[in-house]
C-alpha cells in the first residue's frame, strides 16, 4: 500500500537543473530501504516556482524541498521517508534567506507565491503525471468531453463559452466563443481545429508548461472544440524546440486514441475527431494564424492577407478555428463546471485567469496564474517577490516584443486587455519581463527590435524595411551619435510601419520603441542630448573611473583587466586608460572597495 508520495517537477527548467538524475537516484535510494512498495515516485509538470528548481514534494504531508540536489536525496530518503523526520536546511521558508531561522516551514499551496493564484489551465500541473491518462482521469479528465457529447448540443457548446467570457490568450484577446461560432456557421464538410503551441516570445513558457505538465487537458479541448464547430480532424503547430512538450503530447494523443477518447464515435454519440503534431522550425511569425497554418501545409510561414478569415478560408482552404494552448485549457473545465465558474473570475472585460511567465530582475521567477485584474503590484511584489539584491524596480515588459513597457508609477494597474491596451501595452501570451534601475530602456526597446528584425518572415515592405531601419535609428542612438531629428524620424516609423504591416508581427513591433519613448523620454533626451546612459548600459556613452580616494591599491582590478587598461603600483591608487578600456565592466565586479564606478 503507497503511504507517501514523492512529486518532482519533471518540467524543461528543473529537467535541465537535474530533476532527472534525481528520480533516478530517489528510486535507488527507495528500492535500497526496502520502500519500493510504500512510497511512489510521480514526474509531474511545472510547479511554477522555475527559480527554486529541482523542486520536490513528499505527500501526504506537503513538505516542499527546493534546490535539491542528487547527493541530497540519500538524506530525504533515511530521515524523511524512513524515519518521519523533515530534512529542515532543504524545506522551502517562505522569506529572506537572512532571517530563515526565524520562519515556519510551509506547504508549496501556504507560500506568499500560491496564495495570491487561482490555477485553472494550470490546475493539474505540478499535480499529476502527465504521462499517465489514468491520473488525468482521476482528476476530471475527459468528464467535460462526455458531458458536451453526450448532454449538450454543438450550439450549447458554444453559447457556454460565450457566456464564460473566455478571450483568447494569445495576444488580442479576441472573445473565444464568437470566434467558434463563425466556424460553425460555415456549410457542412470538413473543417480544421489549430492550436497555436508556437509560443516565441522571449522569456514565455506558458503553453510550453501547460503541455509538458497535462498534455491531455489540451486534447480533451481541442475534440470540444472539434464537435462544437463540425471539425473532424485537429492539428497542434508545436515548435520543435520543445522536445519535452512534443513527447507527452504524441503520448496523450496516442493513449487518447487508445482509450477510444480520439478516432471514430467518440462515446457512442457519432462525433468523429483525431488529432495530429506538426512541428514548427522557431520562426517568430508562425504564431500568427494564418503564417502557422501555412506553415502546416508544408510552405515557408508566411501571412497571408485578410478576409477570407480563418473561419472561411483556413487551413487547407477549409473552415478552421485556432487558439493557443491557453486558451483550450480553460475550456474543459469551462463546460464542466459551467460559464458562472469562469465569469465570476476576472474584470468586466476579462473574465477568467491569466498565466503570467515572470522573468528578469525578480525574486520568484516562474510561472502564476491569477484573476485578471490582479494588479502588477502584486504580481511583482507579492507574488514574485519583489526585485532582487537592493534594486528598485523600474519596469515590466508585458507581451514580449509585441507589447509595451509599464512603469513604476503604473505599478497599482489592474492587469488585463483592456486596461493595458489604453496604457500602449497588451497582454500578449503572457511574457512579463521585470526590470530594475540598472536595466536602459533605449536598450530594451533595441533588444526587442532586434528580435522582429530577425524574425521578419519579410513578405511586406513596412516590416522587412521599417523595421530593418528604425533598429539603425536605435543602435545610432545607443552609440552616442542620435539627434534629437532621429527621435522624430523614430517615431514617424513607428506609426508608418503600425499602420501599413500586413500582420501582427509588423503590425506591433515598434510597440516597445513607443511606449518607452512615451514612459522614458527623458532617457532618449540623456542619450542624444547629453550623451549620456543614465542605467549605465550602452558601452559607447560610458565611462569607467576609479575614485581615488576609496583605491586601496589592492591590484585586484588590474589583474583581472583583460587589456591592461588599468596601470597603478602596490597601495597606491589606480587609473584606467580610456582609450584602452573596453568597459567590460570585469573591474567593477572585483572591487571589493567600491573605488570603481561607470557614469
Amino acid at each position: 500500500m503507497i503511504r507517501s508520495q514523492v512529486l518532482i517537477c519533471g518540467g524543461t527548467g528543473c529537467t535541465s537543473s537535474g530533476s532527472v538524475t534525481l528520480i533516478e537516484e530517489f528510486e535507488k535510494r527507495i528500492a535500497e530501504n526496502g520502500l519500493s512498495e510504500e512510497v511512489k515516485i510521480v514526474k509531474t509538470g511545472c510547479f511554477g516556482l522555475c527559480a527554486l528548481g529541482p523542486v520536490v514534494i513528499v505527500y501526504p504531508d506537503g513538505t516542499f524541498y527546493s534546490r535539491v540536489q542528487k547527493d541530497d536525496v540519500a538524506e530525504i530518503v533515511s530521515e524523511h521517508l524512513l524515519k518521519g523526520r523533515t530534512v529542515d536546511r532543504l524545506v522551502y521558508s517562505d522569506v529572506d534567506e537572512s532571517v530563515k531561522e526565524e520562519a515556519l516551514h510551509v506547504s508549496l499551496n501556504d507560500t506568499t507565491f500560491y496564495k495570491s493564484q487561482k490555477r485553472v489551465a494550470l490546475r493539474n500541473c505540478g499535480v499529476i503525471n502527465p504521462e499517465s491518462i489514468d491520473e488525468y482521469i482521476a482528476m476530471d479528465g475527459y468528464a467535460a468531453l462526455g458531458k458536451a457529447l453526450t448532454e449538450m448540443t454543438p450550439e450549447e457548446v458554444i453559447q457556454t463559452i460565450k457566456d464564460s467570457g473566455l478571450r483568447g490568450r494569445g495576444g488580442g484577446g479576441f472573445p473565444t466563443g464568437l470566434k467558434w461560432s463563425f466556424t460553425a456557421a460555415q456549410p457542412k464538410g470538413q473543417k480544421y481545429v489549430v492550436c497555436n503551441a508556437d509560443e516565441g516570445d522571449p522569456g514565455a513558457f506558458m503553453d510550453r508548461s501547460v503541455l509538458e505538465g497535462d498534455p491531455h487537458c489540451l486534447v480533451e479541448a481541442m475534440a470540444i472544440c472539434g464537435y462544437a464547430t463540425g471539425a473532424s480532424e485537429g492539428y497542434v503547430y508545436v515548435r520543435a524546440e520543445y522536445p519535452i512538450a512534443v513527447a507527452r503530447l504524441q503520448k496523450a494523443i496516442d493513449d487518447a486514441r487508445e482509450y477510444g477518447l480520439l478516432g471514430k464515435d467518440i462515446f457512442g454519440s457519432g462525433f468523429d475527431f483525431d488529432l495530429f503534431i506538426r512541428l514548427g522550425a522557431g520562426a517568430f511569425v508562425c504564431g500568427e494564424e494564418t503564417a502557422l497554418m501555412t506553415s502546416i501545409e508544408g510552405n515557408r510561414g508566411e501571412p497571408r492577407p485578410r478576409p477570407p478569415y480563418p473561419a472561411v478560408k483556413g487551413l487547407f482552404g477549409k473552415p478552421t478555428t485556432e487558439n493557443n494552448v491557453e486558451t483550450f485549457a480553460n475550456v474543459p473545465q469551462i463546460i464542466l463546471k459551467g460559464a458562472e465558474f469562469f465569469n465570476t473570475m476576472g474584470t468586466e472585460k476579462s473574465k477568467g485567469t491569466k498565466v503570467f511567465a515572470l522573468g528578469g530582475k525578480i525574486t520568484n521567477t516562474g510561472l502564476v496564474e491569477v484573476p485578471m485584474g490582479t494588479t502588477l503590484r502584486e504580481i511583482v511584489e507579492v507574488i514574485g517577490g519583489g526585485v532582487p539584491n537592493g534594486k528598485k524596480f523600474k519596469a515590466a515588459q508585458t507581451g514580449g516584443p509585441s507589447g509595451g513597457c509599464i512603469p513604476a508609477s503604473m505599478l497599482d494597474i489592474e492587469i488585463d486587455y483592456d486596461n493595458l491596451v489604453a496604457q500602449g501595452a497588451m497582454m500578449g501570451s503572457g511574457g512579463l519581463i521585470v526590470m530594475d534601475e540598472t536595466d536602459c530602456m533605449v536598450d530594451i526597446a533595441k533588444f526587442f527590435l532586434e528580435f522582429t528584425v530577425d524574425e521578419s518572415c519579410g513578405k511586406c515592405t513596412p516590416c522587412r524595411i521599417g523595421t530593418k531601419r528604425l533598429y539603425e535609428i536605435l543602435e545610432k542612438i545607443t552609440n552616442g551619435n542620435g539627434t534629437l531629428e532621429d527621435l522624430d524620424e523614430m517615431e514617424k516609423l513607428c506609426h508608418y510601419i503600425k499602420e501599413n504591416s500586413l500582420c501582427g508581427l509588423g503590425q506591433t513591433a515598434p510597440n516597445p520603441v513607443l511606449s518607452t519613448y512615451q514612459r522614458f523620454k527623458d532617457e532618449y533626451i540623456a542619450h542624444v542630448v547629453d550623451k549620456r546612459c543614465p542605467a549605465g548600459v550602452c558601452k559607447n556613452l560610458l565611462t569607467i573611473t576609479i575614485i581615488e580616494d576609496k583605491c586601496k591599491g589592492c591590484t585586484a582590478c588590474s589583474r583581472v583587466c583583460p587589456v591592461g587598461a588599468i596601470s597603478g603600483s602596490v597601495k597606491n591608487p589606480h587609473v584606467i586608460d580610456p582609450a584602452k578600456c573596453i568597459k567590460c565592466g570585469a573591474c567593477i565586479e572585483k572591487c571589493k572597495f567600491n573605488a570603481i564606478v561607470k557614469k
